[in-house]
């Protein structure tokens, strides 16, 4: 049985709201949370070592130490939603595993990535939510088809640019049992405008569009 939906429009902050402190970084993260941010998104790699680290791009091309995911949750908590894009084999299996040890409630974990992974990763835990992109052409020409095989996936969520969402679109996803997430919301009138069209979810780099209306 797939989770329930989020009572309210969820606004993730982009690498931890990399438009305000450095992203990815520990720094950012608590900004976000301590502003009134709801939920966090980054990328995850698993490093030499196994351990799933925080990083847009892969760990040997960081100058310095990733912070870590099991960091970040001992250091802000697990009373958010956290968004995840999946990089690289393996990393599924050590998310999950560091986010049950830390206590976070896997049904706010939204794990990102190709839509055929979706089968394995929940095989995992049946608890976490499985997101996926909705290519511009799926939604332009035949989205109904993309959005039944999505569904018969096991899929939560599809991610579309915000500014391909239309009120249209997003009923024939929920239809399917599914929610719409819009990314690259980097402006008050972007936010207005998802919402207006009815998507569950924002991704934005800027904390202050994430806190209070019309999100709230």
């Amino acid at each position: 049985m797939r989770p329930s939906p989020p009572s309210r429009v969820l606004g993730f902050a982009h690498r931890g709201g990399m438009a305000d402190a450095p992203e990815n970084s520990l720094a950012a993260f608590t900004n976000a949370l301590s502003a009134g941010v709801c939920a966090l998104e980054s990328d995850v790699w698993l490093d030499d070592a196994g351990t799933p680290v925080l990083h847009h791009g892969p760990p040997e091309k960081q100058n310095g130490p990733c912070l870590s995911l099991a960091e970040l949750f001992a250091s802000c908590g697990t009373t958010f939603d956290l968004s995840l894009d999946l990089k690289g084999p393996g990393t599924a299996g050590a998310t999950i595993a560091v986010a049950r040890a830390a206590g976070f409630d896997l049904r706010r974990l939204w794990l990102c990535g190709p839509r055929g992974s979706s089968a394995v990763w929940r095989s995992i835990d049946p608890s976490v939510r499985l997101v996926s992109d909705l290519s511009w052409s799926e939604a332009v020409l035949r989205p109904e088809p993309a959005l039944r095989r999505y569904a018969d996936l096991g899929l939560d969520a599809v991610n579309l640019r915000h500014g391909r969402w239309t009120p249209g679109l997003v009923h024939r996803v929920h239809s399917h049992g599914l929610l719409a997430f819009a990314w690259d919301v980097q402006h008050s009138w972007t936010v207005r405008w998802a919402v207006h069209r009815g998507v569950d979810a924002v991704y934005s780099d800027h904390v202050r569009l994430l806190v209070g209306p019309p999100l709230g």
